[in-house]
């Protein structure tokens, strides 16, 4: 039956998680605050936000000025797949599955709903390689596929066979809350075990099945470049299951007073580690994006990242930043030298990085680019005024 004008139409977002730690995570809840800013734009549009992986009920949290609301299903996929099967019939026009391991759900709603539109986001590493035969066919049929980079893209379509014509690219945006405090940065708190001297940051989850984000290179060039640069620290910024690994490391290489682990900071705290350091290094070899990218960009640092896979939609070379070939230890080391001696580019390669972020990845660049991927799955045009 044809909606008349009055009747509600609802956009269904299925998100692995939305409350917990990591870029994914990040990722999410901006985009779950676009898409409450883009259906209260329009006429009778509502969302409905549904994460399997958060706490069983109901849940709110605020970010870039919304309040969300989100129903969590505490990893019970039946409960899940009950649910937004359900809620398919209820007025849903479009279901975007906030991963592609939730394009199966949605394809399963397309089937009991044809009339629906179906969007699956990609991040990075989890189509790298060749998804099992179900979600393969799963995320072929869905009507638009979303990457956050070029090389997302690209192996979308060459290694999941993706037609070229379906996929969109939408990067992500830096956190506007986070922005607020770049452009404060004398009202941020330093965690008190921050290190003294001069500090290269980075930013990760540092967890035994993400070793590629390349900590442990880190650790090893500040131990090589010490003797030229005695007062060098390197400061890690998060938590995961490897760091008694990485602490070994720099017991053994006799650097265990320059490497600073830092957990469980706030936002704030982390923020304030981006203002006091000079360079800003994460030569992972994994990135499908990179939002700690942004932040650092954000407060005016240069950045040396792996030139590989999304890290090179956001690193210039020599126009933000330094890339450096893959898991190429001297290259790192020659970089971080160069950063290090040359106050001048690490002050030109900021400035830089710091227009660019705010050019390219403002949240209102982000929520413009996806209201035309809405707009082509039968979004109404914006009620005037």
């Amino acid at each position: 039956m044809k909606q008349s004008k009055g009747q509600t139409k609802k956009i269904i977002v299925l998100f692995p998680e939305l409350l917990g730690v990591g870029g994914i995570q990040e990722a999410g809840r901006l985009t779950a605050a676009a898409l409450d800013r883009i259906a209260k734009s329009h006429d009778n549009w509502v969302t409905s936000f549904q994460s399997i992986n958060d706490g069983l009920g109901d849940h709110q949290f605020e970010i870039a000025g919304q309040q969300v609301s989100l129903r969590g299903f505490s990893r019970s996929k039946v409960r899940f797949v009950g649910s937004t099967l359900g809620q398919s019939r209820k007025g849903a026009r479009i279901v975007l599955a906030a991963h592609p391991y939730l394009a199966l759900p949605a394809a399963w709603m397309k089937c009991l709903s044809p009339q629906l539109k179906t969007i699956v986001m990609s991040h990075g590493v989890e189509v790298w390689n060749p998804l099992p035969g179900l979600r393969r066919r799963s995320l072929l049929s869905a009507d638009l596929v979303l990457a956050p980079s070029s090389d997302t893209a690209q192996k979308l379509a060459q290694v999941q066979g993706v037609p070229p014509a379906n996929i969109r690219k939408l990067a992500w945006p830096l956190n506007p809350d986070f922005l607020k405090m770049a452009d404060n940065p004398a009202e941020l708190s330093l965690p008190k075990n921050f290190p003294e001297g001069r500090v290269i940051l980075t930013v990760g989850r540092w967890a035994a099945s993400e070793r590629y984000k390349g900590l442990d290179d880190l650790i090893r060039t500040v131990a090589q470049l010490q003797t030229k640069f005695p007062r060098l620290c390197l400061a890690a910024v998060g938590d995961g299951d490897d760091l008694l690994r990485l602490e070994k490391i720099a017991r053994d290489l006799g650097v265990s007073e320059s490497i600073r682990f830092l957990t469980k900071l706030s936002r704030e705290e982390i923020a304030a580690c981006y203002a006091h350091s000079e360079i800003f290094a994460l030569p992972s070899t994994g990135e499908g994006f990179g939002l700690v990218f942004l932040e650092a960009m954000a407060f005016g640092k240069p950045l040396i990242g792996a030139a590989r896979g999304g890290i090179t939609d956001i690193i210039e070379d020599r126009v933000n930043g330094l890339l450096v070939p893959a898991a190429d230890l001297k290259s790192l080391v020659d970089a971080l030298a160069e950063l290090l001696e040359n106050e001048s580019l690490r002050m030109e390669l900021g400035r830089r990085g710091a227009g660019i972020v705010r050019r390219r990845y403002s949240f209102d660049v982000f929520v413009n680019d996806l209201e035309r991927i809405l707009e082509e799955c039968g979004l109404d045009s914006a009620v005037p005024g």
